[in-house]
């Protein structure tokens, strides 16, 4: 159990968690209504909006709110201020809505410009909020390092994000910026998700199964790789050297190398029943590979649809799989917490996994498996009944999943 003396206080975490869950049930019903658009060209603006409202809207903000209820138990003391979490939370949820409603439409001027702001305000804010924070820290924490260095390309990517969305006006660049959305997007993805997940999942998942596995050594050389790779990445672009296939070796070999972490931490493990949270966190590993083989296959995207079948892989797989899996092991630690902190001996007597219904997660597990595999099939077959009919299971998986986060804000104590 967590010390209480060294939670982040549940104002200043839960507000990300709802904000998330509401955005992963918009992104569904705007995935059910634009499926058609997954059989054409990627840059469309419907598709421009979907992924920025997934990336920011459901991945960005419950990772920002779980790392604040995280990075205390990393270094074994409080957050530096919940109140610059309460300011990074709302800068981000005016930005979001704002960013993305503007690229639904594709109007990409004022209106979108000031939430592309409000959002580098948000991430700023938690990078400082996390620096000092860690600023006494003396211990050689892969974890920390892990976060921090993904907080700094979460910046590159929002800054640079925002640098493409003026050049859309006012031709800041040598090229339009079409030309650079894979910069962009990688930044994202593997700066910023890639580094962030495994950085948190290799402290949580041998938390949550009790493991002995521990590995510093492997985790630092994952480091490097997709450091590595990232920069070689720009190298690439900056002098068009068409070694395309280097900075995605190395990638790749990083996260063959944390599958093999998870193996190991699995195999390892001394709590032998394993529940549905964990096991669909860990089904994200396997998801993980998908788009690796889409990447390394087309080494450029030959194809309009596996760029679209890449993209959906990573948001509403990847990304989504584990932070489905996850939130049901944080935040019903965050409720009983808040709800039992001054009366332990009632909290002693609920199991935190009891705030929430195990038969609306099962059914929410299901209806996302069905969904992933049946929207995907749809992508590479070109089918729009396949497409909408798994877009029809994503929404009911995101109904089932707000439907348990509200039953938990609503727990009462007994």
């Amino acid at each position: 159990m967590i010390k209480s003396s060294t939670t982040t206080h549940y104002s200043a975490v839960v507000p990300f968690y709802v904000y998330a869950a509401l955005c992963f049930l918009i992104s569904s019903v705007i995935l059910f209504y634009n499926h058609k658009n997954f059989t054409g060209p990627y840059f469309q603006p419907s598709i421009l909006a979907l992924t920025h409202l997934m990336a920011l809207g459901w991945g960005t903000m419950i990772i920002l709110g779980a790392s604040h209820q995280l990075i205390p138990v990393l270094i074994e003391r409080s957050l530096f201020s919940e109140k610059l979490a309460y300011l990074s939370f709302a800068t981000a949820a005016t930005g979001i809505p704002l960013l993305v409603y503007n690229f639904y439409y594709f109007h990409l001027g004022l209106g979108a410009q000031a939430g592309g702001i409000l959002i580098n305000i948000a991430v700023i804010t938690f990078l400082v909020n996390f620096i000092m924070s860690i600023a006494n820290d003396k211990n050689d924490n892969i974890h920390s390092i892990f976060i921090f260095t993904a907080g700094l390309w979460l910046l590159i990517t929002t800054l640079f994000g925002l640098l493409l969305l003026f050049n859309f006006t006012s031709n800041i660049l040598p090229s339009g910026s079409l030309t650079y959305l894979s910069l962009h997007a990688h930044f994202g993805i593997a700066g910023w998700f890639l580094l962030l997940i495994i950085g948190v999942a290799s402290r949580l998942i041998p938390m949550f199964l009790i493991s002995k596995y521990t590995n510093k050594p492997l985790l630092k050389i994952i480091f490097y790789l997709i450091n590595a790779g990232l920069l070689f990445f720009i190298f690439n672009f900056n002098f068009e050297l068409n070694l395309t296939f280097i900075p995605i070796v190395f990638i790749s070999v990083a996260v063959v190398l944390f599958i093999f972490y998870c193996y190991k931490t699995y195999s390892e493990r001394i709590r032998k029943k394993v529940d549905n949270p964990v096991k669909l966190s860990l089904s994200s590993v396997v998801i993980s590979v998908i788009p690796i083989i889409i990447l390394c296959t087309t080494l450029g995207f030959k194809q309009h649809q596996n760029v679209v079948a890449y993209g959906f892989c990573i948001f509403f797989g990847w990304i989504t799989s584990i932070i489905l899996g996850m939130t049901f092991k944080t935040l019903p630690f965050i409720i009983w917490n808040k709800a039992y902190k001054n009366n332990r001996v009632k909290g002693n007597n609920l199991d935190p996994k009891n705030l929430f219904s195990q038969l609306n997660f099962n059914f929410m597990f299901i209806a996302y498996l069905a969904a992933f595999i049946i929207f995907i099939t749809g992508i590479f077959l070109l089918s729009n009944l396949l497409l909408q009919t798994g877009a029809f299971f994503m929404i009911i998986a995101a109904i089932f999943y707000n439907l348990n986060v509200f039953k938990m804000l609503s727990h009462k104590v007994k």
